[in-house]
């Protein structure tokens, strides 16, 4: 197993009431095609052996003995398949009756699960037959052979770190306090549930809702595989709706009354890693269990078949991408509004470029003195042209205050930067580092003294991704007072000001905000050619969308570099070649561990999504960290 990469799947097989010796057929031939199609892990639904309806037959020798004989003839017929297996079927133990589900891998029965009844559950139906599961782990012996008894097992591979599961059945899903909390707490990353829920008029929706809670919950991998077509509609129908959930999302569904089976790639290293991460999660352990160990032999898992986000913080549905774009923006202008009460500033004062970050702070700004019941005039943008203007960035500045109603302010810091590099004996024509840093202190000491002179605040452009990169100027467009778009990497910047105009009926503002959109990223800190932006971000660090790739499996996920590196190969597939992926991959880890002083003293700014930087929240850095160990896994 690589990178903790395993696949499961949950198919409800054709099947015959009663009939144990076709049940059996079909259930050998899921198996085989789980195992054809890569699958590790198969979960089979509640009493498949028999069929769930059985009824007052399920106390016939005849049936129990028939399942018995079944299971016996698929450890036979599977002996060659490497895939483990959970099949539901009544299993007789000391003369009791249990609905059980059996483990059984390459011909061997691992260990047999029976069902617990529980209060209020199954009262008129299922207690008319079978026995309530013992309170401790026990012995069965059944086709021959002896196996673990019990609701408190864990199954564990012990070649593929991580691949631990356990078992629970059916209405365990249902109840407030299922088994399966027990079973997460006992190590287990995934639970899987065989079930035979039958449907009704909105059920599908309330046992998805389920299924996703409790992979959220339980941060685990959720599978539940219910009973299919084939069970007797004497009073109900049953759709085969089978399930896959990771902690929270869903990965894979069999719609009701459709194919009956559906399989997803599972990240058990991306589960082991958020329960790490989460500090109050317990840690694994539950009295009473028992660990039952078998040896998987498997290739390596194909993961193109897995939903990797290319924009990882950017919604692909169009309507949730304007809600997120509009939370976003209500927050960060609820931020700023509460630090100009705060801070009684009477102005905001913003350094506007004419680029995408300073147009979204601006909009930001302006939101904030809407929220506040003051004139927009309150806040003070200021452009500040240089050796690399362009006549597009600065007109598109212009447009963008005048239609938004804010005060303007154009300060040329041309000769102040000469007269700068005269004392400091910096040739202009050395278009060096000096060259473009001082452009930038310069810009940010005007910024800070206009706030001063009259009684303003700073807002900060800065985004996410510029902070990770360190692509920032010290104590020049790093500095601020305060930073509204610290959390907000470059791709979801670009979605908000999109968002922005198709929303406005401000045909100015529209404007200005989709020849932003167009225009490349770029500091514009060297001489422009022929009137145009020289200086590109993006063919000096890379694509945004690459690193905020990285950024956030890297330290939201916190994945190893060898890992980031293959899922943004298939992510990105057809789009960057694996030389430019690794080329780019390397010095985001270069550039994320020299440039974390940047962010060791980075200004205040509100924590939107999962994923900050602030030394004061989420991400804790010493400064002169080595990056070494990490580069190491690209070599």
């Amino acid at each position: 197993m690589k990178d903790g990469f395993i696949k499961i799947a949950a198919v409800s097989p054709d099947m015959r009431v009663a009939d144990c010796v076709y049940n059996a057929e079909k259930i050998a031939e899921a198996m085989s095609h789980a195992a054809k199609d890569g699958a590790h892990l198969l979960v089979l639904p509640e009493l498949c052996l028999t069929g769930y309806t059985c009824g007052d037959l399920f106390l016939q020798r005849t049936l129990t003995d028939g399942a018995e004989a079944a299971l016996a003839k698929i450890l036979s017929d599977t002996k060659k398949l490497p895939v483990a297996a959970l099949i539901g079927l009544p299993a007789v133990r000391e003369g009791k009756l249990y609905n059980c589900a059996a483990v059984i891998y390459r011909g061997k029965l691992l260990g047999v699960v029976p069902k617990k009844n529980l209060p209020n559950y199954g009262e008129f139906y299922e207690k008319r037959w079978f026995c309530s599961a013992p309170e401790e782990n026990a012995g069965i012996r059944l086709c021959g052979g002896n196996a673990p008894f019990g609701t408190k097992l864990i199954f564990q591979c012990a070649s593929m770190d991580g691949f631990r599961f356990a078992a629970e059945i059916c209405e365990d899903l249902w109840v407030p306090e299922p088994p399966s909390v027990s079973h997460a707490l006992a190590g287990a990353l995934i639970i899987a549930n065989l079930s035979a829920s039958d449907e009704t008029i909105g059920k599908a929706e309330y046992r998805r809702s389920l299924a996703e809670g409790q992979s959220s919950r339980l941060v685990c991998a959720y599978v539940y595989a219910d009973a299919g077509c084939g069970e007797s509609t004497t009073d109900m129908v049953f759709g085969g709706h089978n399930l896959i959930a990771e902690n929270g999302r869903l990965l894979a569904e069999c719609a009701p009354f459709s194919t009956g089976r559906c399989s997803a790639v599972v990240d058990l290293q991306l589960l082991s890693q958020e329960r790490r991460r989460l500090t109050t999660y317990p840690e694994s352990r539950a009295a009473g269990y028992e660990t039952v160990t078998f040896e998987m032999e498997t290739a390596d898992t194909d993961i193109a078949e897995r939903e990797i986000a290319r924009q990882p913080f950017v919604p692909e549905d169009g309507a949730e991408r304007g809600r997120r774009a509009e939370m976003i923006l209500t927050m960060q202008a609820h931020g700023l509004k509460k630090r100009l009460e705060h801070s009684h500033a009477k102005h905001a004062v913003i350094g506007i470029s004419g680029g995408l970050d300073s147009c979204l702070a601006l909009l930001v700004a302006v939101r904030a003195m809407d929220l506040a019941g003051r004139p927009r005039g309150d806040v003070l943008a200021v452009t500040m042209p240089c050796f690399g203007t362009t006549a597009r960035t600065k007109g598109n500045a212009a447009l963008l205050c005048e239609s938004l109603g804010v005060e303007f302010r154009s300060v040329d810091i041309t000769e102040a930067v000469r007269l700068h590099f005269r004392d400091i004996g910096q040739d202009e024509n050395d278009h060096d580092v000096t060259f473009e840093n001082a452009q930038a202190r310069e810009r940010t000491q005007i910024l800070m003294d206009i706030a001063n002179k009259h009684g303003g605040l700073v807002v900060g452009t800065g985004d996410l991704s510029e902070l990770a990169l360190g692509w920032a100027t010290y104590n020049g467009d790093q500095m601020s007072m305060y930073g509204v778009n610290a959390s907000v990497p470059k791709t979801l910047v670009r979605h908000i000001v999109r968002y922005a105009a198709d929303r406005t009926e401000n045909e100015p503002l529209r404007r200005a905000l989709l020849d932003i959109l167009d225009t490349p990223v770029s500091p514009e800190l060297l001489p422009a050619e022929g009137g145009k932006i020289s200086q590109k971000t993006e063919d000096i660090v890379g694509p945004y969308e690459l690193h905020d790739f990285f950024l956030y499996y890297a330290v939201r996920c916190g994945f190893a570099p060898r890992k980031v590196r293959r899922l943004a190969e298939t992510s990105f597939s057809g789009i960057y070649d694996g030389e430019t992926i690794d080329k780019r991959l390397k010095n985001f880890y270069r550039r994320f561990f020299a440039q974390q002083f940047k962010r060791s003293c980075m200004p205040d700014g509100p924590k939107i999504g999962s994923v900050t930087l602030s030394p004061r929240g989420d991400w804790r850095m010493p400064s002169d960290a080595a990056a070494e160990l990490w580069l190491a896994e690209l070599e």
